[in-house]
């Protein structure tokens, strides 16, 4: 049972670090630029100003302040409320980590943000986005802790879509706003995809271990 909680992360992990790696590669050479410019024309040219409403409104969830809100919520139902202590460290664990990881690779990355029509100002580096992988991180790790006490199929389904319309919503708001180039986005996704599920691998592989014991 260990090994095959811990192959499955594993395995989430490898597939996710693979797609960052490529991305990576073709953001550091700058041989993304086509694929960029084609999905940022496509999104902005749907511009409206219900649409910058929404974008900005996205936006302002996955931003710190409120992501921050929103996890001390959860460590105080799962502390406090639930009683799930190790799940509490599985989630501190994927959010600052994921946080970590961000911070040093746009330093790492020094991608400049895109210049081509924004609707807001944003400092900092580009690569990858510091929203998206807040959002995939946050929204991702309270899915799975969500899910394993879920057992009807309705709500489950109704879990995965709200957190995979959250989290590609917060994305896209990005590039809609041009202040993020879409491979800044999936990088983003499938950097904090990699930590969150190497971080569940381990957290299942514990687990199994003590109840075996």
């Amino acid at each position: 049972m260990q090994y095959q909680y811990w192959s499955r992360g594993f395995r989430g992990f490898t597939g996710f670090f693979l797609v960052f790696a490529v991305i990576a590669v073709f953001v550091k050479m700058d041989r993304i630029s086509g694929f960029d410019n084609f999905i940022i024309q496509a999104v902005q040219s749907a511009e409206s100003p219900a649409l910058t409403s929404l974008a900005k409104g996205l936006s302002l969830v996955g931003a710190s302040s409120l992501a921050i809100g929103i996890s001390l919520l959860a460590m105080v139902l799962l502390y406090f409320v639930l009683k799930h202590r190790i799940e509490l460290i599985l989630f501190l664990a994927v959010g600052a980590g994921s946080q970590l990881l961000n911070t040093w690779m746009k330093l790492w990355f020094h991608r400049e943000r895109p210049n081509i029509h924004r609707l807001i100002e944003q400092a900092g580096y580009s690569f990858p986005s510091g929203h998206s992988m807040a959002a995939f991180s946050l929204y991702g790790i309270i899915a799975y802790l969500l899910w394993r006490h879920m057992r009807r199929g309705s709500e489950r389904v109704l879990l995965i879509l709200f957190t995979v319309l959250m989290t590609g919503g917060i994305g896209w708001s990005r590039v809609y706003l041009g202040v993020h180039y879409p491979s800044d986005v999936i990088g983003g996704y499938a950097a904090s995809g990699a930590w969150m599920m190497l971080c569940i691998a381990c957290f299942e592989a514990y687990r199994s271990c003590r109840k075996s014991n």
